[in-house]
């Protein structure tokens, strides 16, 4: 299963339409996994022409986002064999880097993996065996070298990640 993830899209403030490279990744995925500050469902649309799209809501995204998504969510992959957690990473309240914030999303559940945007800046670690990654974001890369999104890949061997670099947004 090759799924990509997304995250801190902010459409239509940072463009009207997604990047074409960013497109042109997320052709022939399973699934799209968008971790928040969608800003507006245009992004759903036009992910959802590429492949089925599930995702949580951000501190950015008005009220019928949040209703549609919700803050937090656990996803069970690859026939039952990977659970993922999906949290934007500013919740819970409280002092804490996205990171923190989002390795504390899920107290007591059993993931595989934790996925998290809100700082827009790409990361990938394992810690205590479980997978760590924010994909950045595609449209707002702030003081990143390139734009960014990121691949999961989940086979009978479990979990990688990997994240994909654009020179530019549009």
């Amino acid at each position: 299963m090759r799924i990509g993830v997304v995250s801190d899209t902010h459409m239509p403030k940072k463009g009207k339409e997604l990047p074409p490279a960013l497109l042109a990744a997320f052709r022939r995925l399973d699934l799209i996994i968008h971790l928040g500050d969608w800003t507006s469902l245009l992004v759903y649309d036009q992910l959802a022409a590429l492949a089925p799209v599930e995702g949580i809501a951000g501190n950015n995204d008005p009220g019928e986002i949040v209703r549609r998504f919700g803050y937090r969510k656990i996803l069970t992959l690859g026939h039952g064999r990977v659970r993922v957690g999906l949290t934007h990473g500013h919740l819970p309240e409280g002092r804490g880097t996205a990171r923190e914030k989002a390795g504390r999303a899920f107290p007591n559940e059993r993931l595989d993996a934790i996925l998290f945007g809100h700082s827009h800046k790409p990361l990938l670690e394992r810690e205590n065996g479980i997978l760590l990654f924010n994909p950045g974001s595609p449209t707002d890369k702030r003081k990143q070298k390139y734009y960014s999104a990121g691949i999961l890949d989940v086979t009978n061997s479990g979990l990688t990640a990997k994240h994909l670099y654009f020179e530019r947004s549009n």
